[in-house]
């Protein structure tokens, strides 16, 4: 391992770099917003929205942190270096890189639902680097808050992660994010973040290295942009980098490359200002590098001293990415070959390290393998708002063999619900191989369930809990190890509603197919044979005609239509959707349309089910 890592000299007195961790919806994001207004990063009249960091469409529209991003702060002499990361486990490979950039971390806690899965996640990546951490719990105000016990599940948590004595003594404060109070003492209401600002400036060291020995930097993050190009975003570990430097790109695969530096940027609150030079212990943006990955290092290029790459879990969930073949293809999306779709999954690897891609046996259709459900999908709805057409298979486990035995991911679940739904959610976890290893009941009404299931179990696993307990129960799950295969779980246990011809569907067949089972389109909506337009109540599946059109004849009256009472159509999510399909269905995602179709469009050449 290179120096850089274990150089106890001060690179800078006046810079701090910090991370921020927590489980999803804990509010991350939200405090960042009140240490940047109350640090006076934005003028007095200007108009921010909240949650300034959630920048992309779709982190607005979930209300969750997708990507990792940097700001910084000003607070007396002392330049903090802060990164928002996402709390769900899914954008895991989001948080190990950025921990990379950081020296000390803030472990946000919910003072109601205290650690959670991620919780646990992330702060055991924290401590294996040896990160300080200062605890926060947030909102404080809640009714339901019980900040003792959750402090005492804190420790717990720790001790359980083997933290070290030091690591053991760190700080607490009591935040209400969204007002921007915080507290040292537990019932003492905050007047501002002024206690959380001077825990990090204590508690935080300062960044070490040697601003006088050959340049070692990180890249840890890229951006893009249409004037630079590709940005890369690092902590520089040791030396000093200018404007016009001779640089040299160690490459992953053992390759170097030189350059220069054509433009260097730090983070000034929310913007990017362009600066002269960056020494050791300062985070900056490096532009007119091509063609460079996070992971690799930036060095002088005389004295080439590598940093040990980004270790990052390996992905567990694949999905097959095709090129759209059904019959409405090419109508909506800008974007529909197989080159369009290679090279889209291309440029995600460059940024997304948690991500693989391979190829499969035909040109047509890519193997993308993830974290998790939830990150494939968001990958597809970004593609799907480019412009992108692409059809995609239900997700698989990634399985192994160690030893001779076959192995598969386990995850570790846990469930909050009101009691009345927890014999209903036990049961169902049962089906899906889930053991329970906990459950503790705080007698306000919600019992806390923990499980270690097959990652197989959860497909499809979430959409029939929220039903279970009418959308009361929260979940969350987070990878466990690897385990011997746990046996067969049953699939779906209804079968499809499947059109058998082209066409129109009308009010009149949609009515007379409503007793059959769920039905999923509204009348007038396009569909062809072999397409999925409904969920049957029995196993097997149905080929329907959901075009008929009522007979005309002189017996029929103009105000018979006016009795047809159709039942509001079951609309799938993008999620939904890729959780219900079985083996022999794929789901068509265009830009206007989410689709279910069947593999084999020809009802004649499907095979038949057993009724």
């Amino acid at each position: 391992m290179p120096t850089s890592r274990k150089s106890d000299q001060i690179a800078n007195p006046l810079r701090r770099n910090l991370a921020i961790i927590a489980h999803v919806d804990h509010g991350k994001t939200t405090l960042v917003d009140a240490l940047l207004r109350q640090s006076g990063a934005f003028r007095a009249n200007q108009q921010v929205v909240d949650r300034v960091m959630d920048n992309t469409d779709l982190e607005r529209e979930r209300g969750i942190t997708i990507l990792a991003k940097n700001t910084s702060i000003h607070y007396r002499d002392l330049l903090i270096n802060i990164v928002d990361t996402p709390g769900h486990a899914d954008f895991g490979g989001e948080v190990e890189r950025t921990l990379s950039m950081v020296d000390g971390v803030m472990l946000l806690v919910d003072a109601s639902e205290g650690p959670l899965p991620q919780t646990r996640f992330v702060l055991r990546k924290a401590l294996e680097r040896r990160l300080p951490p200062i605890i926060v719990l947030n909102k404080i105000d809640r009714s339901d808050a019980r900040p003792q016990e959750v402090m005492n599940e804190v420790y717990d948590l720790f001790i359980d992660l083997d933290a070290t004595e030091e690591q053991l003594d760190f700080p607490v404060l009591f935040t209400n994010a969204r007002d921007g109070l915080a507290s040292t003492e537990m019932h003492v209401r905050g007047e501002s973040l002024q206690p959380l600002f001077d825990a990090i400036v204590e508690h935080v060291p300062p960044p070490t290295g040697d601003p006088s020995a050959p340049l070692q930097m990180l890249v840890a993050n890229l951006d893009a942009s249409d004037y630079l190009g590709r940005i890369a975003i690092g902590r520089i570990f040791n030396g000093t980098v200018r404007l016009n430097d001779p640089i040299a790109v160690l490459k992953l695969d053992g390759s170097v490359r030189e350059t220069r530096v054509t433009k260097l940027f730090a983070f000034e609150g929310l913007k990017r200002v362009e600066i002269e030079s960056g020494a050791a212990g300062d985070v900056v943006c490096l532009a007119g590098i091509e063609d460079i990955t996070i992971g690799e290092t930036i060095s002088d290029p005389v004295h080439r001293v590598a940093i040990p790459p980004i270790a990052v879990d390996e992905p567990t969930v694949s999905m097959v990415f095709g090129v759209n073949t059904s019959p409405l293809a090419g109508r909506d999306g800008q974007y529909v070959t197989s080159r369009n779709l290679r090279d889209r999954l291309t440029r995600e690897l460059v940024g997304n390290v948690s991500l693989r891609v391979e190829d499969t046996e035909t040109p047509e259709q890519l193997k993308v393998i993830g974290r998790g459900e939830l990150q494939l999908a968001i990958l597809i709805e970004m593609m799907r708002r480019e412009g992108f057409e692409v059809q995609v298979s239900r997700p698989e486990i990634v399985v192994k063999e160690t030893n001779g035995v076959k192995v598969e991911p386990v995850e570790e679940l846990l469930i909050d619900v009101p009691e009345e739904f927890q014999g209903s959610v036990i049961a169902q976890a049962g089906t899906r191989r889930g053991v329970m290893t906990r459950m503790v009941n705080h007698g306000s009404g919600r019992v806390r369930l923990e499980f270690r299931i097959p990652a197989r179990g959860l497909i499809g696993f979430r959409s029939q809990f929220l039903t279970d307990t009418k959308g009361t129960g929260i979940m969350n799950h987070i990878f466990a190890g690897w385990e011997p295969w746990h046996g067969s779980i049953p699939a779906r246990a209804t079968g499809a509603l499947v059109a058998d011809r082209t066409g129109v569907a009308t009010a009149y067949a949609i009515f007379n197919l409503q007793e059959r089972g769920e039905i999923f389109i509204d009348p007038g909506t396009q569909v062809y044979e072999g397409m999925v337009i409904g969920e049957n109540a029995r196993s097997n599946d149905l080929d329907v005609n959901v075009t008929k059109e009522k007979k005309q004849t002189n017996m029929r009256a103009s105000s018979a239509d006016d009795a047809i009472r159709l039942i509001p159509p079951r609309r799938l999510s993008l999620e939904q959707a890729i959780q219900f399909i079985n083996d022999d269905e794929l789901v068509e995602i265009t830009p206007k349309a989410i689709r279910l179709r069947k593999r084999t469009l020809a009802s004649n050449q499907r095979p038949k089910k057993p009724e």
